[in-house]
Order: structure tokens, then C-alpha cells, then sequence
């Protein structure tokens, strides 16, 4: 499966805290992300990461565009609820997941929950619905 990470600026410590209690089953699978939350959580797991351009200059259009070609399996977005501005894009990237029926974390226990459903299988169902001809590849 192919695996989005994107996190606010206040949340990018949840998300590497996260990825570092599920690295086992976060390392069979393709990670991709923005640019520091991907530093941070590689730094942090030994994850191989592809990292993106900063979720500011063009990285949520980057994940944005591979989930529009069915390119990524899961997203898992911790945004920042208190913030007072909504971002455009992360709103874009929820409907984008909707309308091609992508699994969508946007808080820690929906994401717990998708990644344990990964590891049984749960998931599995986007190989049969989507099948990929190659491997994720940036």
C-alpha cells in the first residue's frame, strides 16, 4: 500500500510519535509525505520515506495529484483543529479521498484504526478495486 503523511506544524511530533509506535507496520508498505514531517519521522523510525515539497509550497498538490491518479492507498492527516484559517488544500485532498474511496486518518484514533486494519488485511480490498501495475515511485 501506498501510505500519505501530512501534519501541522503542531502536530508533526503526534505524527512521528505515532509512526514510530506502528514502524513495523508502517515499514511494509511505500510512506510518502511533506517535506519536514517526512524528515522528522524518518529521522525518528528509519522509515524510508519519499518526501514531497513543503506542504506550503506545492507538497499537499503534490500528494493531491497522486491521489486524483489512484497512485496512494491511505492518507493519514493530522491537522491542527484550533486553527482559525481552514487550509484550501488539506479540505481538497479530504474530498479527493472521498470521491476515489481512499482511507483518510485526519486524528490519531481514526489513523490507529486504519493502520491496525492494515495490518490484518482490512485493506486489502484496495489491491483487488485498484490494482497497480508498479509499485509507488516519485
Amino acid at each position: 500500500m501506498n501510505i500519505a503523511l501530512i501534519a501541522h506544524n503542531n502536530k508533526k511530533e503526534l505524527m512521528t510519535q505515532f509512526c514510530t509506535a506502528y514502524c513495523g507496520i508502517l515499514a511494509q508498505h511505500t510512506i510518502c509525505a511533506t517535506s519536514t514531517t517526512g524528515q522528522l519521522v524518518a529521522e525518528a523510525t528509519g522509515l524510508t520515506i519519499h518526501r514531497f515539497l513543503s506542504f506550503a509550497h506545492g507538497g499537499g498538490q503534490q500528494i493531491a495529484a497522486r491521489i486524483a491518479y489512484n497512485e496512494i492507498d491511505m492518507v493519514l492527516c493530522f491537522g491542527d483543529p484550533n486553527s482559525k484559517i481552514p487550509n484550501e488544500d488539506i479540505s481538497y485532498i479530504f474530498r479527493l479521498c472521498d470521491q476515489n474511496n481512499i482511507p483518510y486518518a485526519s486524528n490519531l484514533a481514526t489513523a490507529e484504526m486504519l493502520v491496525l486494519g492494515l495490518a490484518r488485511g482490512d485493506l486489502d480490498w484496495r489491491d483487488i478495486v485498484n490494482p497497480k501495475n508498479k509499485p509507488f515511485t516519485a
